[in-house]
This record gives C-alpha cells, sequence and structure tokens, in this order.
C-alpha cells in the first residue's frame, strides 16, 4: 500500500464525523424538546444515538474512500456524487427533525434520505464492494429511524 493510502480515509472518515457533529450542535435546543415528545416502547436510551451515528458516520467515510480509491469509473463518480448528497439530506433531516420540530416533513425527508443511501449502496458495489456493504447498518438504522419517526 502507498504511503499516503490513508489520507482518504482521514479525509472522508472527518468530513463524515465533522457534519454529524454539526448537525448536533445545530439541533442542541431542539433535544431538550425531544424529551416531550411521544415515543415507541422501542426507542433506544438517548445515549445510544450519538453513539450509533459515529459508528455509522465511521463506515460512511470508509465506505466512500474506498470508493475514491477505486479505479475511475462512472461508478466510482456517481456513488461519490451520491456520498456527498446523502450527507447533506442526512444534515438537513436533523435540523428538520430536531431543531424545527417539523415531524411528517422530516418523515418525506427521510424517505428521501433513504432512497439516496439505497442509490449509494448500489453504486458504491459497482466500485467496491466492500464500500457498499460498510453501508448496509446506515440503511438500517435510518429504515428504524422512520419506524421511530
Amino acid at each position: 500500500m502507498k504511503s499516503n493510502a490513508w489520507k482518504p480515509y482521514v479525509i472522508f472518515t472527518a468530513l463524515t464525523e465533522a457534519v454529524g457533529l454539526l448537525a448536533g450542535f445545530l439541533t442542541q435546543d431542539g433535544l431538550e424538546n425531544y424529551g416531550s415528545i411521544l415515543k415507541s416502547a422501542l426507542t433506544p436510551p438517548a445515549f445510544v444515538f450519538p453513539l450509533v451515528w459515529t459508528i455509522l458516520f465511521a463506515l460512511m467515510g470508509i465506505g466512500a474512500a474506498r470508493v475514491w480509491r477505486a479505479p475511475p469509473s462512472r461508478a466510482r463518480t456517481g456513488g461519490i456524487r451520491l456520498f456527498v448528497l446523502q450527507l447533506a439530506v442526512n444534515f438537513f433531516w436533523s435540523l428538520i427533525f430536531f431543531r424545527w420540530q417539523a415531524f411528517g416533513g422530516s418523515f418525506l425527508w427521510l424517505v428521501l434520505l433513504w432512497v439516496l443511501i439505497w442509490g449509494m449502496i448500489l453504486s458504491f458495489a459497482k466500485a467496491d464492494l466492500k464500500a457498499a456493504l460498510l453501508q448496509i447498518p446506515y440503511l438500517l438504522w435510518v429504515t428504524f429511524a422512520g419506524y421511530l419517526n
């Protein structure tokens, strides 16, 4: 492996984690009201969410880095574009749900996110199968988030 082969992993993982941290910072006020919202019996304790998202963002970053390092192709380009787009949609979901508490709108936004993640997985699979498989927990968690929403 080249000596600088680790750089895309650091960059993509740092990018995804930064998006998550920024979304968390911008939604702090809304999290205070979250405690008063009626929730499903399957809703995990509050401490679970940041742990799960930290792991999911890391998996997203690692997957994107693997695709970035794949040979140039339409799948690679499309996969990276979908990665960036779904990351932006993910960021705004937090604002829609927690900050603005638009629960119906956030559900529709989550459906869009789910479709983008699925597309990203399919595109990643053409460039790097392992990168695609790393996104499965993310898709499952967003599916669960749809149920909770």
